[in-house]
């Protein structure tokens, strides 16, 4: 599909020949830029022939180069790309802070695009049921553990969030029918995590996941909403996935929150009103001459 093009460019860029990758980088650098350059132009920036280019354009399902520029426009026009300019080692602040914020922002763009809402329905669905919440995370996904308890604790439920995986284990081992066990996972694969799913969901625990799909941590789930990504936490700290399992948390506080309806509002609003004591008040702006 053509809002998939960049997506594609991307995901196949160690594939192409070393001719067909300089094309690719060029159009991935400068997507909006790229679809107003000629043919010429875009194979003397990228220092191939045109054949190559032309090439390059029907290996993406394009007839030739014009019809690859309006696939290209149609992709921008889906959302914001996710362009593979990473931080070089020379990049001044305002150069990495840009790249940081431009993937960012890309990244949730491409997560909302490809979420399933009725995979928020149905987590909603267990989590409005539930006797208790637990929240299960390690590392980056454990402050994301501890921000869902912080959204979840104001919906008069028992809800704990645990960041070491002794401690998870034990209240897996200890869960019951009703217990709702929320485990947070980019990679799904971080072994302590798939046995302490399998562990309470034989204690009789419903366990959702927020993880990857197709993941060992997503088989072990009830259900799960998939976080695919392209960010390597293998190799590299956790930025962009931390960002789509914020997000994804606070949809689902959202969905309870709407479940519950307005006879639960005024609950929201004395927790929010127990703040006001604590802050100093807002400096009013200095009146003009």
């Amino acid at each position: 599909m053509a809002h998939d093009l960049l997506d594609r460019l991307r995901q196949r860029l160690e594939e192409l020949n070393r001719s067909e990758r300089k094309v690719a980088n060029v159009i991935l650098a400068e997507p909006a830029a790229a679809t107003s350059l000629s043919i010429a132009s875009l194979a003397q920036a990228a220092s191939v022939s045109e054949p190559t280019v032309n090439r390059f354009c029907r290996s993406f399902g394009a007839k030739g180069f014009p019809d690859f520029k309006i696939k290209l426009a149609q992709s921008l026009a889906g959302g914001t790309p996710y362009v593979t300019r990473a931080v070089e080692p020379d990049d001044d602040a305002s150069q990495y802070t840009q790249k940081i914020f431009g993937a960012t922002i890309a990244a949730l763009d491409e997560a909302r695009r490809a979420v399933d809402s009725h995979a928020v329905e149905r987590m909603v669905d267990y989590l409005i049921q539930a006797k208790q919440i637990h929240f299960f995370g390690l590392g980056a996904s454990g402050a994301v553990a501890q921000d869902a308890q912080h959204k979840f604790f104001r919906f008069n439920l028992p809800v704990m969030a645990y960041v070491d995986v002794l401690m998870q284990r034990m209240v897996a081992a200890a869960c019951h029918t009703g217990d709702v066990v929320v485990v947070i996972s980019y990679t799904g694969r971080t072994r302590e995590l798939v046995d302490i799913a399998r562990l309470a969901r034989e204690s009789g625990a419903v366990v959702l996941g927020i993880t990857a799909p197709g993941s060992p941590l997503a088989f072990e789930c009830t259900a799960t909403l998939d976080v695919a990504t392209p960010e390597d936490t293998d190799h590299y700290m956790p930025m962009t996935s931390r960002m789509i399992q914020l997000t994804l948390i606070d949809a689902l506080a959202t969905g309870v929150t709407l479940r519950r309806g307005k006879d639960f509002l005024p609950h929201l609003k004395k927790i929010k009103d127990s703040l006001r004591n604590t802050r100093f008040p807002a400096e009013k702006p200095p009146e003009k001459p």
